[in-house]
């Protein structure tokens, strides 16, 4: 069936069931068994959709990895102690990792690398590069035990909903199929359940604003906090997005790095969203976690040693190489390119002190 057919199926559902919310579509156009976008396509690189920051600069990954090891020396030396990724892409940010902590043989040796991924065409991908990884598709199936946690780029792409505020109150914009069968946007009747979704801060919006909220990255966020709780460890959340509730819609359809429409051809477009990164700690936070950031990824990176890092490995480098390396860390922190609009959250067992980056930047629970 071609992505024609995931609109035709999506279209029948809606016939069946009425329309359906957003985050319900984003659902079957990323995940739907057979034709969701990351069931069967290689959306990163620049042969893909869009590319990560571990496919621009190795030296993401392996700051990530020494962050991971100090923890680890933190919280006692567990051996083991599990790692683990929620959506790896094509292994690069482990894979760079895994070279980091050879610097630690204690660390190294403890690891057990457990990779959270639902596509099986990034799973071979990741099974190639990282041959020592054991796989599952959620969270909660990662063995009881301490654990540190990363997810890059990952929350972005979890579902959304999307609310309206109108004349009289607050609606849910949703999909729904026109008399020719073709998926189209439009507003519920204006209801107090969808005013009761919408963040406090933004409740008394001007008429014609549009809200989005994640319950799907909050229920997440609940889960790793309530993890953090019954066993020692961290999770770094890095993503783009907004560190207080922000009005406007920010969901995006990408295909081969630039936008189309949100609607056209489901299965073929990547769809991600700006996190609400207020929303994910103030959850995290009622899960009993202590919550650090969010700090600009560029401020995060430099604080770890970013610039020394390049240093190091432009010493033995060529002229090109050089060059290549300090572009591809510019990138990464350029308030420009990604350094302010990408974000860095910590989420900590309570008790434990801030992590690496994040000393300044305290948030305790609530």
């Amino acid at each position: 069936m071609s992505a024609t057919g995931l609109a035709a199926k999506i279209a029948r559902r809606i016939r069946a069931e009425g329309p359906i919310s957003i985050a319900a579509y984003m659902a079957m156009a990323l995940h739907d068994p057979e034709h969701g976008y990351y069931r069967r396509r290689q959306p990163i690189g620049r042969a893909g959709d869009f590319v990560t920051a571990p496919e621009i600069s190795q030296i993401f990954g392996e700051l990530i990895g020494l962050w991971c090891a100090d923890l680890w020396q933190r919280i006692g030396e567990p051996d083991p102690v599990f790692v683990v990724e929620l959506g790896p892409g094509r292994g690069a940010l482990m894979d760079d990792f895994l070279r980091a902590a050879e610097s630690m043989p204690g660390f190294r040796r403890a690891l057990r690398l457990v990779l959270v991924e639902s596509s099986p065409v990034l799973r071979a991908v990741q099974a190639e590069r990282l041959s020592d990884a054991s796989f599952t598709d959620d969270l909660d199936a990662v063995p009881d035990g301490p654990m540190l946690l990363v997810a890059n780029e990952f929350l972005d792409a979890l579902p959304v909903r999307q609310f309206v505020r109108g004349p009289g109150g607050w609606a849910e914009r949703l999909v729904a199929v026109d008399k020719a069968d073709r998926l189209i946007l439009i507003d519920s009747n204006e209801h107090a359940l969808a005013a009761a979704l919408v963040p406090p801060a933004l409740k008394d919006s001007p008429r014609g604003t549009i809200v989005e909220i994640s319950p799907a990255a909050a229920a997440l966020s609940g889960a790793i906090a309530a993890r953090l709780t019954r066993h020692p460890g961290a999770a770094l959340l890095i993503d783009y997005g907004h560190a207080a509730a922000t009005p406007g819609p920010t969901l995006a359809a990408i295909r081969r790095h630039d936008k189309t429409g949100l609607l056209d051809e489901p299965g073929t477009a990547d769809l991600s969203a700006h996190v609400d990164f207020a929303a994910v700690r103030a959850a995290a936070e009622a899960g009993g976690a202590t919550a650090h950031g969010p700090v600009p990824q560029g401020e995060f990176l430099a604080a770890l040693g970013a610039a020394a890092r390049l240093s190091a490995l432009c010493a033995g480098a060529t002229a090109a190489q050089r060059e290549m390396l300090a572009l591809g860390l510019r990138r990464l922190i350029d308030p420009r390119e990604m350094g302010t609009l990408f974000k860095a959250l910590a989420l900590v067992s309570p008790g434990l002190p801030a992590p690496a980056g994040f000393e300044e930047h305290v948030t305790e629970p609530r």
